[in-house]
């Protein structure tokens, strides 16, 4: 936590007085990785596609109207392969790729493109996946797994002092921020813009959640360094910025 703190805090201080300045960008510095590599190797989950699939459709103001943060789920229910893939491209579902830049245009919003997240899922109860983590690869619309099994999610669940939301849901969508994405355009601007793009992504899952029936919860409430040394993130390079459980309302 100390270690976040700090990072934050110097982002801040400089942001409050920066007028921009020479960012890596003004300086002609290459591009960063806006799009994550996936080794050859790697035996990826392909995702259903969310343009067929048949999960009905919402009046927008009927699902604001309706959506509130939900913290009991139906622990005998899965999500289907399906109802994740949607909640996955209305919430950083990739439109368009710039061959240029590998910046891309997604279903939410991000200061200038940069799009600085990641997503993983702390999947206990998905058709047809394993339990474990997993690493949605936007631009493939597929999952790369990382580490099967419980011991892992227990340990992100312990991260946010065993909240019942976190360790009943189905899914656990946990957002990592990559601030150099941003940054490389912003400079120290890019930290107000960080939390700023988590609102937009996990607002879409709110609404993409409530449109199928599912119920979420954002957690800000976790350990910082105690989910970053989980999942294997340096805490600085990329860090947890946000995460919210998923899961079927209780009826």
């Amino acid at each position: 936590m100390q270690q976040f703190d700090q990072v934050g805090a110097e982002f801040v201080l400089n942001s409050c007085y920066s007028r921009m300045g020479p960012t890596p960008e003004k300086q002609g510095q290459p591009f960063p990785e806006y799009l994550p590599e996936t080794p050859a190797e790697c035996e990826l989950v392909a995702l259903p596609d969310p343009a067929i699939n048949d999960l009905g459709h919402a009046d927008l103001r009927e699902v604001i109207e309706q959506r509130r943060s939900v913290r009991r789920y139906d622990e005998d229910a899965a999500l289907s392969l399906e109802e994740l893939s949607l909640l996955l491209w209305l919430t950083q579902g990739v439109k368009k790729v710039s061959e240029k830049t590998g910046m891309s245009l997604r279903t939410s919003p991000s200061a200038g493109a940069r799009h600085p997240f990641e997503t993983l899922l702390a999947v206990r109860r998905v058709q047809d996946l394993e339990p474990g983590v997993y690493h949605f690869i936007a631009h493939r619309r597929a999952l790369l797994p990382l580490v099967l099994g419980t011991e892992l999610l227990d340990q992100i669940g312990a991260s946010t002092g065993n909240q019942a939301q976190v360790l009943s849901a189905a899914v656990n969508f946990i957002w990592t921020a990559l601030p150099y994405r941003t940054s490389f355009r912003y400079g120290a601007r890019a930290y107000r813009y960080l939390f700023l793009d988590a609102g937009h992504v996990c607002q879409n899952l709110h609404l993409a959640a409530e449109s199928i029936g599912c119920g979420v919860c954002a957690i800000g409430a976790f350990e910082d360094e105690a989910v970053n040394a989980a999942l294997g993130l340096d805490g600085r390079q990329q860090f947890v910025i946000y995460m919210a459980s998923v899961g079927k309302k209780t009826v």
